[in-house]
């Protein structure tokens, strides 16, 4: 239970060093470079106050870690030098002058540390699992993760590559990995927590860790992920019928027309 609340204070002081630096520079969007980062500190925290030879906690803290410096440095190079995410604008409309650093702690800063904190809970069980071999679960996690992590990592590299080109300005990504789902990236990112979750689970002592797979495929399918980006670009003709031969989030086959 000690290290549940030392990480729970990690996260804590983390997000509050990342708000401030926030408010230095005047742009709360930097939460989205510093999520990535966060998982890494817990990750390295927990393998690191571990003292035993737990080789579950080596593979799955491993995993995290490799997932999370992809994850930075590919935000941080594709916001770099850009304004403020077009979301965190509308908060400041929407927050006004009036409480304005306390409203942007606890909507922006707190709650993606009690999230992030959810979603760690793998990482927390392996540390403190006194099993620490590696079973036939961690395997079939290792290769869900690996499949996620392919479709993260290639549908976003994918985009990049369309994005940087300047004849594809103002027309919609559907080829690649992108001709089997809107969202590869998100997908990619849901398949790789089951793996981790899968890796930590040495016993049904274990299945509470399930609420970290849950939480962020809930997140990314009705919260911040796809619903955000489908709002925005519904209103565009060219991915309505776009939207009508691709699934939304599943990999499959496009539909015939």
């Amino acid at each position: 239970m000690i290290l549940y609340l030392e990480i729970g204070i990690l996260v804590f002081l983390y997000f509050s060093i990342v708000f401030l630096i926030a408010q230095k520079v005047e742009n709360n969007s930097i939460a989205d470079i510093a999520w990535g980062p966060g998982f890494a500190a817990v990750a390295i925290y927990a393998m690191i106050s571990n003292q035993a030879a737990n080789h579950r906690l080596v593979l799955g803290g491993g995993l995290v870690i490799i997932w999370a410096i992809r994850l930075f440095f590919y935000i941080s190079i594709r916001n770099w030098g850009k304004p403020e995410d077009y979301r965190y604008v509308e908060m400041r409309k929407k927050w006004g002058t009036k409480n304005y650093y306390i409203k942007a702690f606890v909507n922006v800063f707190l709650i993606q540390g009690m999230f992030l904190y959810v979603i760690s809970t793998p990482i927390m069980i392996m540390s403190a699992s006194p099993t620490g071999n590696l079973g036939i679960t961690a395997y079939i996690g290792l290769l869900i993760w690996m499949v996620g992590f392919f479709f993260e990592a290639v549908g976003d590299y994918q985009l990049r590559k369309f994005v940087k080109n300047s004849e594809n300005k103002g027309k919609i990504m559907s080829s690649g990995l992108w001709k089997y789902t809107r969202h590869p990236n998100y997908f990619g990112e849901a398949i790789m927590w089951w793996g981790i979750f899968l890796v930590s689970l040495s016993s049904l002592e274990d299945i509470w860790g399930i609420v970290s797979p849950i939480t962020i495929n809930y997140l990314l399918l009705f919260v911040s992920g796809v619903p955000l980006l489908e709002k925005k670009y519904m209103k565009r003709e060219e991915f309505r019928e776009y939207a009508k031969v691709t699934n939304k989030f599943f990999p499959w086959f496009p539909k015939r027309r």
